[in-house]
């Protein structure tokens, strides 16, 4: 599957998604670290009465994409709430 993004002009960017990827994971556990260079996040699951985590997917990225995609998150978070209302967090 291929997703345009971006569609004004000369910056159309086409993204491929392959059957894989488009199953997604399912991820309960994020864990993030960084070094001065990059960031590293990694999705996990964990699994109740199981000592132990599995990582499904790891994104390493660079501080400034980092900070766009915060800002991403929270503008879908935005939207979202507002469609379906406040998320409740766990405590």
């Amino acid at each position: 599957m291929v997703a345009p993004v971006n569609q004004e002009g000369d910056n159309a960017i086409n993204i491929e998604l392959g059957e894989k990827e488009a199953e997604g994971i399912y991820s309960n556990l994020v864990l993030v670290s960084h070094s001065p260079h990059e960031f590293v996040i990694d999705f996990a699951r964990l699994l109740p009465g199981v000592p132990k985590a599995k990582v499904g997917a790891r994104i390493v990225t660079t501080p400034s994409h980092m900070v766009s995609l915060i800002q991403t998150l929270q503008e879908n978070l935005t939207r979202y709430e507002r469609a379906f209302g406040p998320v409740q967090r766990r405590g």
